[in-house]
């Protein structure tokens, strides 16, 4: 027996710790730093994944749609959308998570040369808080408007992939065509040569695995996803 182990067998007579070296070769503590390691090299690869499949170009529907939704929450969405509607892209048109204080006559004096679309053919929905919210007011207004099975989704690029799996979670008899709405920032500068951008694009993933691993459990609870408030509008749901 050499003098090291005979070292090491006296250190742990006397109650010592074991040497670090060790504690590094532990199966267990192995394993954990596979594990962590796999885990974060799966999330890297994800993110990848996530902002190669985000647009960086406005593409609009190569067909038309029995209504369309648009989500507030980031800038040219609404503008966009009605643009996009006034082309006849599709019947009828909910713009989803609107401020209480926002009126239709607000809104066309933001898009003056559509007004009477506007007037006529355009819901505002104020219960939505979040993008879950979002989706289930518009399944409220899809069933209560009886829109057909073709939707247009219109958001941000970068929000698009959440806004699509909770829409498809609300509404899954329906087909989703999205149209991602492009800024120029979003369109000129690539995610790691702008930190803002990057910080925007890492945000969302991070929301997207939240919001699918919600959506996933809640699949197996049969828990309800709402996230609304009581509309503080009198009079019918859709103004």
């Amino acid at each position: 027996m050499d003098d090291t182990t005979t070292n090491r067998m006296t250190d742990v007579a006397a109650g010592k710790p074991a040497p670090r070296s060790a504690i590094r070769r532990h199966p267990l503590l192995i394993l954990s730093r596979l594990f962590f390691g796999a885990a974060a090299a799966g999330l890297a690869l994800g993110f990848v994944v996530f902002v190669t499949e985000v647009k960086t170009e406005e593409q609009p529907p190569d067909r038309r749609a029995e209504g369309m939704i648009a989500l507030t929450g980031g800038a040219e969405r609404i503008p966009d959308a009605v643009d996009l509607f006034a082309r006849g892209h599709a019947n009828r048109l909910l713009i989803t998570g609107v401020n209480q204080s926002i009126t239709r006559a607000e809104l066309s004096k933001l898009t003056p040369k559509f007004r009477d679309l506007v007037e006529c053919c355009v819901d505002l929905g104020y219960d939505a808080l979040n993008t879950t919210g979002n989706a289930q007011e518009a399944r409220r207004w899809v069933q209560e408007r009886g829109i057909g099975k073709t939707l247009i989704v219109v958001t941000s690029n970068y929000h698009m992939p959440r806004a699509l799996i909770e829409m498809a979670h609300a509404l899954p008899d329906h087909e989703l065509i999205p149209y991602s709405v492009v800024t120029v920032r979003m369109r000129e500068d690539r995610w790691w040569r702008n930190p803002q951008v990057a910080r925007i694009m890492a945000t969302e993933y991070v929301k997207y695995l939240v919001a699918l691993a919600r959506l996933r459990m809640s699949d197996v609870t049969g828990a309800p996803t709402v996230q609304a408030r009581p509309s503080a509008r009198p009079g019918p749901r859709w103004s």
